[in-house]
This record gives C-alpha cells, structure tokens and sequence, in this order.
C-alpha cells in the first residue's frame, strides 16, 4: 500500500514536473518578445541582426541593397549635399535598387514631403541629441484625410530613425469639417521607424497598409490617431491621448473581414498615458478591426470598457479586440466589454513575435548614427566623413 501511495507521489511529480517546463520552454520562446521590459533590447539584438549577419535570410533586393548604400546629407543653411529633404529624395533615381541613407541636421523642415513608390530603400535618420522635425500643416480639407499627411511613403523598405514627424494643423473642434490632418502615411510594405515622435491630433498617424514596425516611438493624438489597414508591431512605444471634447480613441484599425491576414496592429511592453479621460482603445470602423495590446501599461486615461463596436452592435461578432497580461488603472478587466478578450498565451503567442510582420525576411536594425562626423551602418560599410 506504502509502494503504491509512493509510486503515485512520484508520478505525479515528474507529470508536474514536466508540465512546468512545458510553460517555461513556452515562456523563454527566443522568439517571442518578453514580459520582462528590461530585456526587450537583447531580444531585439538577438532576433534582428545587421544584414552580413543573415545572408540567406533576408530578401535578396533587400540584402543586395544593403551591401553598397548611399548616403546624403541634408544641411540647412549649407554645408551638405542639399538643404531640403525633398530635393534629397528627388535625388535618388526611379526604379533604386541601393540603400539611401538621407541624413538630416538638425532644424524644423516645413515641407510636405512624399517618397513614391519607385524609390525603395530610402532612410531618413535624424540626431537623436538634436532631433530634426518635419512639419507641415496639410488638412483633409485641402488634400483629402490620406494625402495630407506631413510625411507619405509608399515605396518599400523604408526606415525612419530620430525624427520628429507632426502636422501642426489646428486641432480640430469637431464643427469645422476636414479640419483632421494626418502626420504619417505609410503605405509601402516592409518599413520600420525607430525613435520617432509622430504628433497630430484627429489621424495622427495612417498605417495604411503592408508590414509595419515601430520601436521606441511615441504617437500623440485625439481621435482615430493611429488608423487604417496595415498589419503592424508596435514596440516599446508611447501613446500619448491628449485631451478632446470628442470621445477620444487611440486605433479605428480597417480590417473587413476575418479572412484578411494581412492586417491588424499589435502593441507590445507599449504604455497609454495623456491627458485625455475615458479614451477607447480601439472602435470598430470596419467590421472587422483585429488590436492587441500586450504587456501594456494602461494610465487611467483609458475607459473601463476599453473597446467599442462604434454603435454598430453587429461588428461585436466579427472584430478581434484582445488584451494580454496589461497592468495600471486602465487595464482593470471587470466593467471591460463582452465582445473583447483577455487572451491565453496560446492565442498572444501570434502577436508577440516578429513571425506576426513576417520580421525575418525584412526588419535590420537602425543605422548607428554619428552626426557630423561619422556614419557606420550596422551591418555594412559604409561611411560618411566631414
């Protein structure tokens, strides 16, 4: 009997035994972005190294590119290539097939700047010391919602660093009609932005469509700020959702139906802070939004039931609005809406990796920058002296 009641201790043991190390395998997925946010910079480093570092891997124009970039420098007032940014880009020829390196001395650029989609492997990189900030005051009024933004890519493979990037359009009262201006469009596939501050206030930012990352950025706005159709991971960034009469709402994400894998937002170890009072996370303006939030510091600027169909009852049934391990005020489950889930591991596990973009192939890490004295492209050779 003593044998017997032993023997089920043991086997009882090791089956536990081997279910921890199930969760913990789960838990130290290299892949996966980790809850602890004082590791997320190795898991980076680990997971997206320079372009020698992964031939093979990444997509053959992208790794061509990278082997002879280019670069230019903007300067105002002299002493560059050129002073403008625009004349920067209208330098780089239809049809590139090189990494070109823009890089922009301090300054406000007042220009509406557009990069076509002919022109891929483009990189604006600022200071981070001493920020450049590209600015222009486009309304939809004047160009449509999409086509006043400050900045619009279309092209492929584009990389921002150390920008500042704002529509300084006066912020819409809710009467005037068209007063919303964008800050940033991106509509080319495979672009990521590093250490920027996109700032607006209604659509601050259109993440129109193609794969998307953003890491350590901040996105300030009012209504609708971050909108559209891509399929984008957001990292380490702060939303910021000043205050509005309006109802205020950080993302009205466009996917349309549950078929579509090719769009949906995912933000990861982000924080929600701001002025605003009862933001939403997300409201459905297509009937079918996909939004994750994970590992996200909530301020008490976000409304206790988080999300909204957009008094559309029936997209409750086709969107995908989920929260995984979020902490602070704004991140209390109880009074949050039927229609949005508190996610398993099992189903974040999707949304936690660079697998979601399809990072692998495409995302390099940002240009070390040394302004005025030196550029070493991670990964590369090239350089640029006085």
């Amino acid at each position: 009997m003593t044998g017997k009641y032993i023997g089920k201790i043991e086997v009882g043991a090791i089956i536990s035994t081997i279910l921890l190390l199930a969760r913990v395998v789960v838990s130290q997925n290299p892949a996966e972005i980790p809850a602890d946010k004082s590791q997320v910079n190795a898991w980076f480093n680990a997971n997206v190294k320079p372009a020698s570092a992964r031939v093979g891997t990444i997509d053959p124009a992208l790794a061509q590119a990278e082997a002879e970039p280019k670069i230019i420098k903007v300067v105002q007032g002299g002493g560059g290539d050129f002073d403008t940014i625009t004349k920067a880009i209208e330098s780089v020829p239809t049809g590139n097939t090189k990494r070109v390196i823009i890089s922009i001395g301090p300054g406000v650029y007042r220009e509406k700047i557009k990069i076509e989609r002919t022109k891929p492997f483009i990189t604006l990189i600022g200071d981070p010391k001493s920020m450049a900030n590209l600015t222009f005051d486009g309304t939809a009024k004047q160009y449509g919602t999409v086509d006043s933004a400050t900045l619009i890519v279309e092209s492929d493979f584009f990389v921002a660093a150390n920008l500042f990037i704002v529509n300084i359009a006066p912020k819409p009262d809710g009467e005037m009609e068209g007063a919303q201006g964008v800050s940033l469009r991106v509509s080319g596939d495979k672009a990521a932005f590093y250490n920027c501050k996109i700032i607006g206030f209604q659509n601050t930012l259109c993440d129109d469509k193609g794969n998307h990352f953003f890491m350590n950025c901040y996105i300030r706005g009012t209504v609708d700020f971050i909108f559209g159709n891509g399929k984008s991971l957001y990292l380490g960034t702060e939303l910021y959702v000043e205050e509005d009469k309006r109802q205020t709402v950080i993302t009205a994400q466009d996917r349309e139906n549950n078929e579509q894998d090719h769009t949906g937002f995912s933000f990861v170890q982000c924080k929600i802070t701001g002025t605003a009072k009862g933001a939403y996370l997300g409201r459905a303006g297509k009937s079918s939004p996909r939004v994750v939030f994970a590992f996200t510091d909530m301020s008490n600027v976000v409304h206790p039931e988080g999300w909204s169909h957009n008094l559309t009852p029936e997209r409750a049934q086709t969107l995908f609005y989920g929260e995984y391990k979020c902490s602070g005020l704004g991140a209390a489950s109880a009074a949050r809406v039927p229609y949005s889930s508190q996610l398993t591991e099992t189903v974040a596990l999707r949304f936690l990796t660079l697998g979601f973009i399809d990072g692998s192939k495409w995302l390099l890490p940002p240009p070390n920058l040394k302004m005025d004295k030196t550029i070493v492209l991670l990964g590369t050779h090239a350089q640029l002296y006085e």
